[in-house]
């Protein structure tokens, strides 16, 4: 890339030797990717938002909604958190813009275990409890052996006691309240993965509509 400022992607957080972040931990840190239209569309690793801003693929936003390529992003100031640069740092790209990306997220989810745990938050559907993933399992709402189906409107999130008290039961038959009728949900999946890692201040502006429309999903 013609101009560019040569890179080392292993020198991250260089600064002062009492700076929290490993080289490591930066680079494998999350950063969220836009569309041309300022939608969010993925989330990569810091090293890939870094590559991609060095090819000139994508650009990196600010709180005010500028984009800089990658000259100019590396003469700002880099501040606390910042990856080593040959001759110097930059700000850690939290936000990128792919310069010629203009499609939107596809609204048809994949029914599987990691988007139906997405979809109810990690929580048991049938007690309300905010579970780890390894202390959860999937329920079928009517049985498999009543003739219920694996699709989104019969499968929710279950802690393991409300899955052996219901057992091979309707709700209505075991004596347990689900908290929500099922259905299939309106978000990319990778939005719903979103909620489960740590979410910068630097990605607000532009998850506000996601958040919408998970409530009105949820």
């Amino acid at each position: 890339m013609s101009g560019a400022v040569e890179v080392d992607l292993e020198e991250v957080a260089r600064g002062p030797e009492d700076a929290p972040p490993r080289p490591s931990d930066v680079l494998r840190s999350k950063t969220l990717v836009l569309n041309r239209s300022f939608l969010p569309i993925h989330i990569t690793s810091v090293r890939r938002a870094c590559v991609l801003l060095y090819q000139g693929v994508a650009r990196a936003v600010d709180s005010e909604y500028q984009t800089f390529d990658f000259a100019a992003w590396c003469a700002r100031d880099p501040g606390p958190e910042r990856i080593g640069l040959v001759n110097g740092s930059m700000p850690v790209p939290r936000v990128i813009l792919l310069v010629s990306y203009d499609r939107v997220p596809r609204r048809h989810v994949r029914f599987t275990r990691h988007n139906v745990y997405a979809r109810d938050r990690d929580t048991c559907q049938y007690c309300a409890r905010r579970l780890p993933r390894s202390e959860l399992n999937l329920d079928h709402v009517v049985p498999r052996s009543q003739g219920g189906q694996s699709t989104w409107d019969n499968v929710v999130c279950s802690c393991h006691p409300c899955n052996r008290r219901k057992g091979g039961r309707t709700p209505e038959q075991s004596g347990i309240r689900l908290l929500r009728k099922p259905t299939r949900p309106a978000w990319t999946p990778f939005l719903g993965d979103a909620f489960g890692q740590t979410r910068y201040h630097e990605w607000r502006p532009f998850l506000s509509f996601v958040d919408a429309s998970l409530r009105d999903v949820g």
